[in-house]
């Protein structure tokens, strides 16, 4: 599970959008960044943290912010998940999950009863620097604008 806490330097990270563009920490030097790890694009919480995040984008774009999707889904699932909504943010395929691991949230998870490997729902704020500023592990899919904007 994750040991980044607030006050680390963000991973340098390099992976594939949607649409196979290269996308890079370094692509969002000067701005702040709110990186969300969601387990499985086009599931019913993904879908709705990532439309409440999208919802309130003109919100985090006045404050300064850029935001990016990240899970293991293939670049086909990103490109459909982000299409079918009109997420207006990029979405990390981080099938190696290099991004995944670097952020250190994979890990052993519970779901009625059986435990499995997967992505913890666990969204990080990084500054201007590349320094995390919070990590949100207690997500609330349907209020994670809130969460984030508001605190």
């Amino acid at each position: 599970m994750t040991t980044l806490k607030a006050g680390d330097k963000a991973p340098d990270f390099k992976a594939l959008d949607e649409q196979g563009n290269t996308v890079a920490l370094s692509d969002y030097s000067g701005k702040k960044l709110v990186v969300f790890f969601y387990p499985k694009a086009s599931t019913p919480g993904c879908t709705a943290e990532a439309c409440d995040l999208n919802d309130n984008f003109d919100r985090f774009q006045a404050k300064g912010y850029e935001i990016l999707g990240v899970s293991a889904d293939s670049a086909k699932r990103q490109s459909n998940f982000k299409n079918k909504y009109g997420f207006k943010y990029p979405l990390l395929a981080d099938e190696d999950k290099a991004v995944i691991e670097a952020f250190g949230v994979w890990g052993p998870k519970k779901f009625m009863g059986k435990e499995y490997d997967g992505i913890h729902r666990t969204t990080f704020i990084i500054d201007e620097n590349g320094i995390i500023e919070e990590v949100i592990t207690k997500v609330k899919t349907k209020a994670h604008a809130a969460q984030i904007l508001d605190a």
